[in-house]
């Protein structure tokens, strides 16, 4: 099994090295590209460096996926507003047709020569313990990797990040929630290669948590910590969600169980064609209602978790209201779309409302004299509480769902598009989903890890 192993993550390895004639067109176009950013940042009235960082700075970059990024380092001492207003300075002049991202500060995007560019202003700090923003930490995490990565190494990333790719779970993007590049290398270093990490990975009893410069424990509280070796304060791994480290697991325990070149391989699932859609709702004898929206115009990194924040907040009032939820989920595109799959979609007419103990005199007083004289069942008393049997609010599932709508806490872009109007689908309805979103359909009603 190891052989096959070995000889799997050797096929991958060639696969995933750039050719010479690749690096050669990259590193041209980065020199032009420093060069011109140069021209640029020569006539400011501060001192600046350029510090290239990313995969293609530390040679862990894909083929085919080759992104340059180039920060501009200014004096610390610099106030934030002219940080921003210089560094989209230029930007401009940099990149005329680019346009002007914001994060926590803005940077500048674009293209140049073909490749995909991100200029951005951070300040030269000492340490990544002195950052004054995020981006700020960035080149300190490419000088450290620079300083402990091979050659050896920097493949065996590449490998890991087409394996991660494949298994759906690369990218620290709040839509994503996976693993970032710099987590990537930190992990490989860690284990001294892409197969001692997927053997022990498989194995890991969680929570686990590295620490490369013995930095000593923060008190994190995640599944996976890793320490920033540059910033003991950080947990490089802090984005991964609980979901995607278990699926880790489970593929790294495939790929050991059973080494194949096709593990390395994504796989979108197909389209739910509508006689798969029939078949799934006449199977589940469930009512899922779906709530679709115009998208919010916002960066991703907004709107996911927006639209998380909406769904789980739904999610619980249907709990609380007495409408298990089985599944839930959320989904993007040119509409956005909330889709809540209650295991009970109706429910009787009165429920059972439990009050305080009897002997504790004050409170149970004021339960039974509430209720006394109300159309209630009861109050009566059952091991030694006070009980009613009241009318229920909502019947319902989906009428309870859009009445409470705009009463629990909502993304605020969520709630202005869903102020705007929008589509309620139940049951059947959802076959109207299907020419927007029948891949998403596909993986919410075909699941897989």
């Amino acid at each position: 099994m190891t052989d096959a192993l070995s000889s799997v993550l050797a096929t991958v390895r060639e696969r995933t090295t750039p050719s010479e004639a690749e690096r050669e067109r990259l590193a041209d176009a980065t020199d032009r590209f420093v060069a011109r950013t140069e021209s640029a940042t020569a006539d400011l009235s501060v001192e600046t460096d350029l510090v290239r960082v990313g995969s293609t700075a530390r040679e862990t970059w894909l083929p085919g996926d080759q992104d340059i990024d180039l920060f501009v380092r200014f004096p610390p001492d610099l106030p934030r507003e002219d940080l921003e207003s210089m560094g989209l300075e230029v930007g401009r002049a940099v990149l005329p047709e680019g346009r002007a991202e914001y994060a926590e500060h803005p940077y500048t995007t674009g293209k140049f020569e073909g490749y995909d560019v991100d200029l951005v202003p951070c300040y030269r700090v000492q340490s990544a313990t002195d950052a004054r923003s995020a981006v700020d930490r960035t080149p300190f995490h490419t000088e450290y990797v620079e300083r402990e990565i091979t050659t050896d190494l920097a493949a065996d990333v590449r490998v890991l990040k087409r394996f991660l790719t494949a298994c759906g779970i690369y990218g620290s993007d709040l839509r994503t929630e996976g693993f970032s590049g710099y987590l990537c290398e930190l992990l490989v270093i860690e284990f001294g290669g892409v197969r001692p990490l997927i053997e022990v990975v498989a194995d890991w009893h969680l929570p686990v948590e590295l620490d490369p410069e013995d930095h000593g424990t923060r008190g994190f509280d995640d599944p996976l910590v890793v320490i920033d070796p540059t910033d003991p304060e950080r947990n490089v791994a802090a984005v991964l969600s609980s979901t995607n480290l278990a699926r880790f697991q489970h593929h790294a325990r495939t790929l050991t169980d059973d080494p194949h070149e096709d593990r390395f391989e994504s796989s979108d699932p197909s389209p739910l064609s509508r006689e798969d859609l029939e078949t799934h709702l006449a199977r589940r004898e469930t009512t899922p209602i779906a709530l679709r929206f115009p998208t919010p115009d916002i960066v991703d990194d907004q709107l996911y978790p927006q639209l998380e924040k909406s769904r789980s907040n739904l999610v619980d009032e249907l709990d609380r209201r007495g409408f298990s939820v089985l599944r839930s989920a959320a989904f993007a595109a040119d509409r956005a779309l909330l889709m809540i799959e209650p295991e009970v979609d109706s429910l009787p007419a009165v429920e059972r409302h439990v009050g305080p103990p009897v002997h504790v005199r004050e409170h149970a007083a004021a339960f039974y004299e509430k209720y006394d004289e109300s159309d209630a069942y009861g109050p009566f008393v059952d091991e030694g509480r006070y009980v009613v049997e009241r009318e229920r609010e909502y019947t319902a599932a989906v009428e309870c769902l859009e009445s409470e709508l705009f009463s629990v806490a909502l993304g605020p872009a969520v709630e202005c598009a869903l102020d705007g109007g929008y589509d309620l689908l139940v049951g059947d309805e959802l076959l109207d989903l299907l020419a927007e979103f029948d891949a998403d359909l596909a993986r919410y009603y075909e699941p897989s890890p």
